[in-house]
């Protein structure tokens, strides 16, 4: 697999090197998924030459977000900056602990690190963390506007998002959020945001449909297919209608798990057994991502196939994935040196292409899995 490189100048930022930053149509409301292939790139011609012990990550598309909080400090409110001390602080709110985005957090830092921001050298982070409790988000994110951060930065979803926006309109907000952003009310749209508040979509919760194909696919005698949702989590509605939808179209059924803490995941394969289900489909969703190596471990246990959101779940054992690194994620919503952006509101909203990956091919033969399945999913 081969990829079209662009070097930077030195004086330039790295992202804006690389040309798969893809600019929303001014009139869009809603993402469109538009896959730029690699040259040399076959699904099948790739897949012989995978090896035992992992199937590695397979590009689909991807295109860099030029991130925003830089240009979100320059900008804040002069009467915000002019209370703030010499060093830029950052309001990082999420809805987790720290424990369980450790690494997507690390990536965060290194993003600011690219862009010449280091924390405890030029640049505070203020970190608020809601443990799994969406309902103390709002009072997290209040405390950050006491603190007069320059930037408030929430990720997690979007409970952290909504929770930022409702608390302020004047301190600008950059949002990591799997859910449409324009459906959430975060923005107005994808290319003219408006208001305060712009960042990351990273469309995971607009593929439910692509991975329940893929899963048709790997799996196609599967008659009943489980979906794992946090019935907490802002659209999960809208998941549960694309899925549904979709499996209307293949005449298949969809039997819903819901899940927000550690005891009801264990409780929702339990279920999973007990209703025969063939399948499983696990919805984008924060916590599921913090618990990947517990829903991993149970679907092994229950020898169930499953597809989920992000790579992670592929690197912590997992069938399948469809959709981006997390990782890739949290570094792209770091600071850029490029800050000649003028007023925040007219920052369009980035979007990140899918990543397609399967996980070790031991996986696939304990599930009793063929090679020409494996191949037709990729």
């Amino acid at each position: 697999m081969t990829e079209t490189k662009v070097v930077a100048s030195p004086n330039q930022h790295p992202f804006a090197a690389r040309p798969y930053f893809r600019a929303f149509d001014p009139d869009q409301t809603s993402p469109t998924f538009q896959y730029h292939h690699f040259s040399g790139y076959d699904g099948k011609s790739r897949a012989a030459e995978i090896g035992n012990d992992m199937i590695g990550a397979i590009m689909i598309g991807r295109r860099c977000f030029i991130s925003l909080i830089g240009a979100a400090i320059v900008v804040a409110p002069l009467s915000t900056r002019a209370q703030q001390p010499a060093t830029p602080v950052i309001g990082f709110l999420n809805n987790l602990s720290p424990g369980a985005i450790a690494r997507p957090v690390a990536a965060f830092r290194e993003g600011l690190k690219e862009a010449g921001f280091i924390e405890g050298h030029n640049l505070v982070i203020e970190y608020r963390w809601a443990e799994n409790h969406n309902d103390r988000l709002p009072a997290l994110a209040a405390d950050l506007v006491r603190r007069q951060v320059a930037v408030i930065v929430a990720t997690g979803g979007g409970a952290s998002a909504l929770a930022a926006k409702a608390a302020i309109t004047t301190i600008p907000t950059v949002f990591s959020s799997a859910t449409d952003p324009v459906k959430l009310g975060l923005v107005v749209s994808l290319n003219r945001p408006g208001g305060n508040a712009t960042g990351v979509h990273v469309m995971t919760n607009s593929l439910e449909a692509k991975r329940l194909d893929l899963l048709h696919e790997l799996v196609p005698n599967a008659a009943t297919i489980a979906m794992l949702v946090n019935p907490g989590t802002p659209g999960a509605d809208s998941q549960l209608t694309e899925a549904k939808t979709a499996a209307q179209t293949l005449a298949r059924k969809i039997h819903v798990l819901r899940a927000h803490n550690e005891p009801e995941l264990d409780r929702a394969f339990a279920i999973l057994a007990e209703h025969h289900a063939d399948a499983l489909l696990v919805a984008a969703d924060p916590f599921f991502n913090a618990h990947r190596q517990q829903i991993v471990t149970l679907a092994t246990r229950y020898a169930v196939p499953a597809i989920y959101e992000f790579r992670e779940f592929a690197v912590a054992g997992g069938l399948m994935s469809y959709g981006i690194s997390l990782a890739d994620a949290y570094r792209q919503v770091g600071l850029d040196d490029q800050l000649e952006f003028g007023r925040l509101h007219n920052r369009q909203v980035g979007g990140l292409d899918a990543l397609k990956n399967l996980a070790g091919i031991n996986q696939v033969t304990a599930l009793g899995l063929t090679a020409k399945s494996l191949i037709a999913a990729v």
